[in-house]
């Protein structure tokens, strides 16, 4: 068993927790931190630690030179994802899953070039590669490791998409992508339009 000191949280209540944090949250210009990493127990002997209790709300204007067509910030660190849409009246802040190391991980600037409601998938050659017993296509449904939406980047195999693994969001646990919960990537999809800015840091 773990010491007093270790957290338990579940994921209900880590969204609850998320979502009631972003909604307190008028403007960016209220930026804050809450400190460090947050332990969650999966096992009597097994604890992974996410780094989600760093999140804090950021203005836009250090990363891009305006918000047309919208903008999305992707905070690899603190695996956050921010969303301002293209008047900066509405922000948005997700937590993610992203890349497993950093040879999966790709930093810099693209844009959304394709949306996708019920996205089908098939591994990069270099998944193959790795993983040679997986399926060379999957399509919609709950065994699609893209969930429910995904929006295409311009970069080759980059997405921004859902997970039905809840297990993976707040963790290193993609092979390049940036994960979203299911019910924040809907949204996000609703929210966002093809050409919309991306910035990954």
């Amino acid at each position: 068993m773990k010491n007093d000191k270790t957290k338990f949280i579940s994921r209900r209540g880590f969204l609850g927790s998320s979502v009631a944090a972003a909604s307190l949250i008028a403007s960016p210009a209220l930026a804050q931190s809450t400190g460090s990493t947050t332990e969650f127990e999966t096992s009597a002997s097994d604890t992974v630690r996410r780094n989600i209790s760093s999140f804090r709300t950021l203005r836009w204007q250090p990363y891009f030179d305006n918000l047309n067509s919208g903008a999305i910030l992707v905070d690899i660190t603190s695996r956050a994802l921010h969303y301002w849409n293209a008047g900066g009246t509405v922000y948005k802040l997700y937590p993610t899953s992203v890349p497993l190391s950093e040879d999966l991980t790709r930093r810099g600037r693209t844009s959304v070039i394709r949306k996708v409601e019920g996205p089908s998938w098939s591994p990069t050659p270099s998944m193959r590669i790795r993983n040679p017993e997986w399926p060379e296509f999957v399509p919609p449904g709950p065994n699609n490791p893209l969930g429910t939406h995904a929006l295409y980047l311009g970069w080759t195999y980059y997405r921004i998409h859902g997970t039905h693994d809840t297990r993976k969001i707040g963790r290193r646990s993609s092979n390049g992508c940036i994960g979203l919960y299911n019910e924040d990537i809907s949204e996000l999809f609703s929210l966002v339009g093809v050409g919309a800015q991306v910035l990954l840091i």
